[in-house]
This record gives C-alpha cells, sequence and structure tokens, in this order.
C-alpha cells in the first residue's frame, strides 16, 4: 500500500489557533474532521491516519513550533518509511496573495522559518508544497505580527472555501500525483 505523509505547519497554543501562520493546522483539523477521525499526541507531534483511495496517510501537525519543524517532518518519514516524492507540507505564504493556493515541487523556504528548518533537516528541497497566500498586509517591520494575527473578517469569510479547496488538492496529490495536481489547481 502506497504510504504518504502529509504535514500542516502550525504553532501549539490557543493563542496562535486562528492565526495565519496557523493555516496548515486548519487545514488538517477540517480533513481529519470530514473524514471523522481524531488527532492523537505523539512524539514531536500530534497525529492523525486515513485512508484515500485505497492509500495509507499519516496527518501530521508539528508540536515543535514553526522553527523545528523539520525534527517531526524527518520523524515520521524514518518512522513511517515514506518515500519522500510521497511528503505533502501545507504552509502559509507572504508572498502570495491572500486565498492563493499553489502546489509547487521544490523551491526555496521564501524566509519562512518552518520550511527553512525542514530544508536544513532534511537536506533537500525537493518534497511537495501547498502555499496557502495569506497576503502581505503589513507595514514594513511588522511581518511577524501580521502572521501572528488572527484573519480579518473578509479573509475569515472566503476562508471556509478556501480550505475545501486546499482539501481537494491534498485528496488529489494522495490520488494523482503532484503535477496532475498542479495542473489542475495553480492558479485557480
Amino acid at each position: 500500500m502506497k504510504k504518504f505523509l502529509i504535514i500542516g505547519l502550525g504553532n501549539i497554543g490557543a493563542e496562535y489557533a486562528n492565526t495565519r501562520h496557523n493555516v496548515g493546522f486548519k487545514i488538517l483539523d477540517a480533513l481529519a474532521g470530514a473524514s471523522n477521525i481524531s488527532f492523537e499526541p505523539n512524539r514531536y507531534a500530534d497525529t492523525a491516519k486515513l485512508k484515500i483511495k485505497g492509500r495509507s496517510i499519516t496527518l501530521v501537525k508539528p508540536t515543535t513550533y514553526m522553527n523545528l519543524s523539520g525534527k517531526a517532518v524527518n520523524y515520521y518519514l524514518q518512522t513511517e518509511k515514506i518515500d519522500p516524492e510521497n511528503i505533502l507540507i501545507i504552509t502559509d505564504d507572504l508572498a502570495l496573495p491572500f486565498g492563493t493556493l499553489r502546489m509547487r515541487t521544490k523551491g526555496s523556504d521564501g524566509g519562512h522559518n518552518g520550511l527553512k528548518h525542514i530544508i536544513q533537516t532534511l537536506n533537500s528541497s525537493q518534497f511537495t508544497r501547498i502555499r496557502f497566500g495569506v497576503g502581505n498586509e503589513f507595514s514594513k517591520g511588522n511581518q511577524v505580527d501580521y502572521v501572528l494575527g488572527e484573519w480579518s473578517s473578509e479573509e475569515e469569510e472566503q476562508l471556509k472555501e478556501r480550505i475545501e479547496t486546499s482539501i481537494e488538492m491534498v485528496k488529489s496529490f494522495v490520488a494523482i500525483g503532484a503535477s496532475q495536481t498542479m495542473t489542475q489547481y495553480n492558479g485557480k
């Protein structure tokens, strides 16, 4: 059976729950909820297992805080014996307008500390990621406050649909792979 690792990036703690930086957690929570499964505390992460189209999927929400996300990714990659091409990281992205969803099979960290640590830990930037645009509506020097800030009411209204599309992208990645998923969803 083909195995996949889907990692949603975020920070643990109630104060971060509804922040832009936690969109990875939010998407995995919605996927787990829709699949009637729940997360269990585990080593370096809260994890949940599910099957989609005969494939085994481990959902991972690192509990290491964003800047040490690579620890959890590497641990579950080794423990679950998952092929690196079957990893999908879901992360927020300041460089994309709010709600823009873009899948990539490789790339730089784009200044994102979670991705930076994953790339350092795995010694590779060759992994698929979904970048969820959070926009960049902040003044110079206020980037941290912005990503750790809560969604605006206009964003909240559109968030549910964008999260549902993100879940479709995850399912598509597992079912038909990154390249067909990118063709189908990027730029939509």
